[in-house]
């Protein structure tokens, strides 16, 4: 129950609210009314755009999938899945998600979290200890232009917390020129068959990019997190998924590699000339490592992660089982970086105008500074990859789409692309 004294602290704030809303509705293209529905003859024209990327060569095939009232409401593939053996793309080819990857490592530290193996407020040091002498590392410009970097003790340390919103200041070495992302790039991170216990050491070695909490910064946050979730449980990353999440959700070709040979053959990859994913390590899943990269080294299909959307779309629950109690599902999916966080955001802020960031998960808060604002509804939930992978959750609409792809330099003015054109066929 809210205090009369609370209500009328919050109260400007919602009148506020509601006249963003208001006007972004009269703009028409975002915060549609609930129970909106789809019109099949404008939805076409998703079909009309992919067809016409795989004609023109752009893509090599994507598969979409659209669910509402959980139903599909759009449900189809185009191209192929390899352009080399033009094997069509299906419910069962496998993609490899990157930064999807996140998505799902983050549920199941929240499943360990409702268990009370794992404290938002705990420090990174208390479970891995090298990470007690971690700096950060401040530039300094001297007078000639030139650049150094000083190493400072933290405010404070990284907690559970900052590795799960992505503020913890642990840095990737592929994106900006800062010295500390240069630092990363010059550690060789990726040397060698590692496991996710010496990965975690490497990275306590490397300065943090900024003070704990201050900037959302995209990194191997995750990767911590999940060398921390394996010390909790004592079990490997996998096992941890598998019985969380994976294998009760009926998630069969969810994994970080894909040995057998016969399921290689439903790998999809990208166009040959569009192999490079930017992402600092070529990731091939045909081959085992020691290495579960919770941050971005999963593979999946439309059947599987299908499955993971419902389930959060439903708040946490499928088909009768529930993976994350109420109040795990309404903290991983309440923005951690918003107004009074405390928490900066800079060029590389990738949840985007308009969105904060849950545990895990970008937010949708406001319709942000774009006229007219992108479609979508208030408290959307979506994260995508570095290979085109994107997946949107809207609870107001009762709604989710999935698109799977192997895209990576195509990858958003497409994933804008499909956004809208599913907007644009809802109708009231």
């Amino acid at each position: 129950m809210i205090s009369g004294r609370l209500l009328r602290i919050l109260w400007p704030c919602v009148v506020l609210a509601v006249m963003v809303a208001q006007s972004a509705r009269a703009e028409g293209t975002f915060d549609i009314p609930a129970g909106a529905h789809f019109n099949m003859e404008k939805l076409a024209k998703v079909g009309e755009f992919f067809n016409n990327e795989v004609a023109t060569g752009k893509i090599p095939g994507a598969i979409v999938l659209i669910r509402q009232h959980g139903k599909p409401v759009y449900h189809q593939s185009f191209g192929v899945q390899d352009v080399e053996s033009k094997a069509p793309i299906t419910d069962r080819t496998i993609f490899r998600l990157f930064s999807m990857t996140k998505a799902i490592t983050s549920v199941a530290a929240m499943t360990l979290l409702d268990e009370g193996k794992l404290k938002l407020d705990g420090p990174v040091s208390k479970y891995i200890p090298s990470f007690t002498n971690v700096k950060v590392g401040i530039e300094k410009k001297a007078d000639d232009g030139t650049k150094t970097l000083e190493l400072v003790p933290p405010n404070r340390p990284p907690t559970v917390l900052d590795l799960m919103r992505h503020t913890s200041g642990i840095t990737y070495g592929f994106y900006g020129d800062s010295l500390v992302r240069k630092a990363y790039a010059a550690a060789n991170l990726y040397a060698g068959d590692f496991d996710l216990a010496e990965f975690a050491e490497r990275i306590a070695k490397l300065p943090l990019h900024n003070q704990p909490g201050a900037l959302w910064q995209y990194g191997h946050s995750t990767d911590v997190l999940a060398r921390i979730m394996e010390i909790v449980s004592g079990k490997s990353l996998l096992e941890i998924e598998k019985e969380k999440l994976l294998d009760p959700l009926g998630m069969n070709d969810t994994r970080f590699f894909v040995t057998d040979p016969e399921k290689q053959k439903l790998l999809a990859q990208p166009m040959p000339n569009d192999s490079d994913f930017r992402v600092g390590r070529e990731n091939r899943p045909e081959i085992a490592k020691k290495w579960e990269s919770a941050s971005g080294g999963m593979v999946s299909t439309m059947s599987d992660f299908s499955r993971f959307a419902q389930m959060l779309l439903d708040g946490g629950k499928f088909e009768g089982k529930t993976y994350l109690s109420p109040k795990a599902f309404e903290m991983m999916t309440t923005d951690h970086v918003g107004p009074g966080s405390g928490v900066e955001r800079d060029y590389f802020y990738f949840p985007g105008d308009g969105f904060g960031f849950g545990l895990g998960l970008a937010v949708r808060t406001d319709p942000g500074n774009a006229k007219p604002p992108p479609p979508g509804s208030l408290g959307e939930l979506k994260w995508d990859g570095a290979s085109g992978c994107y997946f949107v959750i809207d609870r107001k609409q009762d709604m989710f789409f999935v698109l799977l792809e192997q895209t990576p330099t195509q990858r958003q003015r497409i994933q804008r692309t499909l956004k809208q054109l599913i907007y644009e066929a809802m109708e009231n």
